[in-house]
């Protein structure tokens, strides 16, 4: 239990009064949620914030690397088909779990108060457990990303360099930690606004050098034919829905949209629309080329496919790991949330925040950083995190939640559509994440025999 002053929305008290009373769990949730996703604070960012935001914890590179290698394992027809269709239902979703920021008058400024709101506790606690899976494995994944890009670039400049992969996951979980001291989502805008220009420059340059390596190969020697046997080959399609559901993760909307200020749905309408304007112009792209340039043989992180120029490679490389930098802070921030207040709930004092806060994140940053490193697994990570993290909360929950709330069109027939549309979206997406965990967990298993702890990839 905590005790705190009564106040109104703008934190200003009635006529000099206070209110003193006990918080419960969820209210008391809700006043870290407020402090550090910034509801205290004026909410002051621009449109143009939450596209940025958006972009960031969208379109990573640890998101789009990897969507070649899951067109090659669904083929031409199929891989097409499940990249528009995921882009299409996850707008969709987006825009839907927008438009419940205030379904019931009252502002849900987190994704778990939200789903509390439509669902009740468990809805609070099954957000809380998927987007937990969420962060954690979005951030484990990107870690070693950028560690393998880092070592990319140190070996151009030192190919006999005696630096392990582990070596520059660990210098990234050093930077990164500096960067966790930095308060709430709203004070990263302009971290996130360099993040998105890296994004575009990363989708760019990759794609520039695909098609580069791609004419310089013998195109007789490249097939698009599904590679091993049928078992093969069905795991190999479950691991790359996952993937493909991983690539358009975004766990944080009502965190960010409580960021932007009013009019903060249509606000966040056009910085949603916008960051999917960056990614279809970028996803679509990279993984076609991607997989026209290499076909089968395509690795799961694109650019350990990439063979020259150098320099260029170097510059993917160096977008890569600047935009994995605002990616990673916006998805540690709900762990940071939690364990911060129940720490600081009875404190006032900014010192002991800062010291909690640096106790905390050295502690989280050492963690992730020891299991990227220990199993630096990119690939198993991202589908994993895909199937059991990003698919309910990007297509399922939204969907569900927003017949749950009764916001549906007067007219019959337009209701009629979005009722058996958003039925559909929630019924495939949840085959979608128990075959894409089957996958991952039988490519984890495969991994695990074939590499040693700490294996140097």
């Amino acid at each position: 239990m905590v005790i705190v002053a009564g106040d109104d929305e703008g934190g200003a008290h009635d006529s000099g009064r206070e209110e003193v009373r006990e918080l419960g769990l969820g209210e008391e949730l809700l006043v870290v949620e407020r402090r550090l996703s910034g509801e205290v604070a004026e909410r002051k960012g621009s449109w143009k914030h939450a596209a940025f935001h958006v972009a960031t914890t969208i379109a990573t590179p640890a998101a789009y690397a990897p969507l070649p290698f899951a067109l090659a394992s669904l083929g031409w027809s199929l891989g097409v088909c499940s990249l528009v269709s995921a882009t299409l239902a996850s707008w969709y979703s987006s825009l839907l779990l927008a438009s419940l920021w205030e379904w019931n008058g009252k502002k849900h400024i987190t994704y778990q108060q939200l789903a509390e709101s439509i669902f009740g506790s468990w809805g609070y606690w099954s957000v809380a457990f998927c987007q937990q899976v969420a962060s954690l494995g979005n951030n484990i994944a990107i870690q070693i990303a950028a560690g393998s890009s880092l070592k990319a670039i140190y070996k151009f400049y030192n190919k006999d360099g005696k630096l392990t992969l582990q070596h520059f996951i660990a210098f990234f979980g050093a930077f990164e930690l500096i960067l966790s001291q930095l308060p709430d989502i709203h004070s990263l805008r302009w971290v996130n606004g360099i993040c998105t220009f890296s994004t575009i420059g990363f989708a760019g340059t990759t794609i520039g050098i695909a098609i580069y390596d791609g004419k310089k190969i013998d195109r007789q020697t490249i097939s698009y034919d599904l590679q091993g046997s049928t078992s093969s080959k069905l795991f190999s399609g479950f691991f790359a829905l996952g993937t493909i559901a991983f690539s358009f993760g975004d766990a944080m909307l009502p965190e960010i949209q409580n960021t932007i200020r009013e009019p903060a749905k249509k606000n966040m309408y056009k910085g949603v629309s916008a960051a999917y304007g960056v990614i279809v112009s970028t996803y679509w792209q990279l993984a076609c080329w991607g997989y026209w340039a290499f076909g089968s043989d395509v690795q799961s992180y694109v650019l350990s496919s990439l063979t020259g120029p150098q320099w260029t490679i170097i510059m993917a490389n160096t977008f890569a790991v600047i935009q994995i930098l605002g990616c990673f802070q916006i998805y540690c921030r709900p762990s940071y949330a939690y364990f911060e207040h129940r720490l600081t709930r009875t404190s006032n004092s900014q010192t002991k925040t800062s010291l909690v806060r640096l106790m905390l994140t050295s502690i989280y940053m050492g963690l992730i950083t020891l299991i990227a490193a220990a199993v630096p697994f990119f690939g198993d990570f991202v589908s994993i995190c895909g199937a059991i993290g990003f698919t309910p909360l990007d297509f399922i929950f939204p969907a569900v939640a927003f017949l749950r709330a009764g916001k549906l069109p007067q007219g019959v027939k337009l209701r009629l559509v979005v009722i058996l549309f958003n039925i559909a979206i929630a019924t495939w997406f949840s085959i979608v994440a128990v075959l894409g965990c089957i996958g991952s967990i039988k490519f984890i298993a495969n991994d695990i025999k074939t590499y040693k702890f700490f294996h140097d990839m």
